[in-house]
């Protein structure tokens, strides 16, 4: 086996992000196997190209092609570790398909992760947005992630606190040059209560006992509320919520409540404060279905935004920013962008 993995010049991007938009890589590595990792970064270093690191592409936006080595990580493998007979650990690969993964937890009986189903992407990935939904996060069953420093060239492992985790954010995000993920390890439970506060799982279950209920039935109930709401990448290019929900102060909510009075939001757990429904807003300043020749915001969920068929990432951020002006003129709040973008905006 060859150290370096074969590098490509002048690769379509297009494949290699879930909102298909045309970007090309002057340079393009595939990861493989954990040899290669340090062999591709020293070529780069050694040509003094910058690097970009994808997975599955799914929280991404090209705004241009890009002068520098994009690696794609690929690295597969699952196994358990730490197994007792209440809890395990589960060890999986930067490449690992974030869905597939949580499928296989529930099918061998554990819980923790259900609620994260269909979200799109690479085990590697998640961790850098600390990925969430319906009351999880993954924060909440990440033991440590092991990741090369490339700053001191080490393998160094990171526990969940190092990850310095909060909403959509990591430690990741805040030093996106410094650590290329390698694998992810998650402590999952035989018996964890389920999270199912959300009223749409509530509505799905119904009357059926939480007893009755096993891992894999609360990842078909999460499948089905996210298909309701959110279009498939494979048939309409998208990268899932486009902005986080903005958080506010509990005297800002007051004051918005009292304007809106059917105003959508979530009081955090401490209390201070509280979480509105970025959707919500957008909608309320009419953009929710709303397309132009080549993107667009869904017609059934207004924090996705999409692309009809050619559409450049240009057009895609300036419909962003458009979107964001609005909320900001009418409700006085700023909506931040959850995908990154790429080249990224100094």
């Amino acid at each position: 086996m060859k150290t370096l993995p074969e590098i490509r010049e002048r690769v379509d991007l297009t494949p290699h992000n879930s909102l298909a938009i045309a970007a090309s890589a002057r340079y393009f590595a595939r990861i493989t196997h954990r040899e290669q990792v340090g062999a591709t970064l020293a070529w780069a270093d050694e040509k003094n190209l910058p690097v970009l690191i994808v997975g599955g592409g799914s929280n991404l936006v090209f705004r241009a092609d890009i002068d520098g080595l994009v690696v794609h990580m690929a690295l597969a493998g699952r196994h358990w570790r730490d197994i007792s007979n209440e809890a395990a650990t589960l060890v999986l690969g930067a490449g690992e398909n974030w869905h597939d993964a949580v499928l296989y937890a529930a099918r061998s009986g554990y819980r923790g992760i259900e609620n994260l189903a269909l979200i799109p992407g690479t085990c590697g990935a998640a961790p850098v947005q600390n990925i969430g939904a319906y009351g999880v996060e993954l924060a909440d069953t990440l033991v440590c992630v092991t990741a090369l420093d490339r700053s001191s060239g080490k393998q160094v492992t990171l526990s969940a606190e190092a990850c310095n985790f909060a909403y959509r954010d990591s430690l990741f995000k805040q030093q996106p040059e410094r650590y290329l993920i390698l694998d992810v390890h998650l402590r999952l439970s035989r018996s964890r209560p389920f999270q199912l506060g959300y009223g749409e799982l509530a509505a799905y279950f119904g009357d059926t006992p939480v007893a009755k209920l096993n891992a894999e039935d609360v990842a078909e109930a999460v499948m089905a509320v996210r298909r309701r709401k959110l279009p498939d990448p494979q048939r309409l290019p998208n990268a899932g919520s486009f902005f986080k929900n903005p958080v506010v102060s509990q005297n800002v909510f007051e004051q918005l409540q009292s304007r809106f009075s059917d105003l959508v939001a979530y009081p955090l757990q401490h209390g201070q404060s509280v979480k509105l429904a970025a959707g919500w807003l957008i909608e309320q300043c009419g953009w929710k279905g709303y397309r132009n020749k080549w993107v667009g915001v869904h017609n059934r969920q207004a924090l996705v935004l999409i692309n009809h068929g050619g559409g450049s990432g240009a057009q895609l951020l300036a419909l962003a920013q458009e979107i964001r002006e609005s909320v900001q003129a009418r409700f006085g709040v700023e909506l931040e962008q959850e995908p990154l973008t790429q080249p990224a905006i100094d």
